[in-house]
């Protein structure tokens, strides 16, 4: 049965930094995408950021891109997200992504969201101000 657990979430402020974990199991770890998401209060869930399998390609949300950065470990079946200068509106409920092996990648748009198989329970991220 695969199962994925976040760590790593947490009260910061403006500015600085934290890293998320996801961890799996049940699972070739390698020949599957990874990603993150976020929800906010009061809003939809949205894409943040993704890693296809075999770590061919990234992806970010555009407002994103040079904040934040995915990566992953095979040997610890662990994907990353590095989340740097943070803002308030970054404030979210984070949530790790494993795609369907049948998820396609291309070299320049994201995954499909509505591949993702499995989700893990969440972390919290709160940026003060």
């Amino acid at each position: 049965q695969v199962q994925l657990v976040e760590s790593g979430g947490g009260l910061v402020q403006a500015g600085g930094s934290l890293r998320l974990s996801c961890t799996a199991s049940g699972l070739t770890f390698s020949s599957f995408g990874m990603g993150w998401f976020r929800q906010a209060p009061g809003k939809d869930r949205e894409f943040v950021a993704a890693i296809s399998r075999y770590d061919i390609y990234t992806y970010y949300e555009d407002s994103l891109k040079g904040r934040f950065t995915i990566s992953r470990d095979n040997a610890k079946n662990t994907v990353y997200l590095q989340m740097n200068s943070l803002k308030s509106e970054d404030t979210a409920v984070y949530y790790c992504a494993l795609y369907s092996p049948t998820t396609y990648y291309t070299r320049t748009s994201p995954p499909n969201s509505g591949k993702v198989d499995y989700w893990g329970q969440g972390t919290q991220v709160t940026v003060s101000s």
